[in-house]
């Protein structure tokens, strides 16, 4: 989900897409969300460790 979002920035930068600069930041933020309550052992979605 991280590596989508960053390449939705980059596309929406280099395209001047505003939503899709939009849609990659938020895809990036809930991606680092996920991402660290995986990693202190929250389950997330039914799952121990979400990568």
């Amino acid at each position: 989900m991280i590596v989508l979002g960053v390449i939705l920035l980059i596309v929406g930068w280099v395209a001047s897409i505003s939503i899709l600069w939009t849609i990659g930041i938020i895809l990036v933020v809930i991606g680092a969300v996920l991402w660290i309550a995986g990693s202190l052992g929250h389950a997330v979605g039914g799952r121990r460790h979400y990568w």
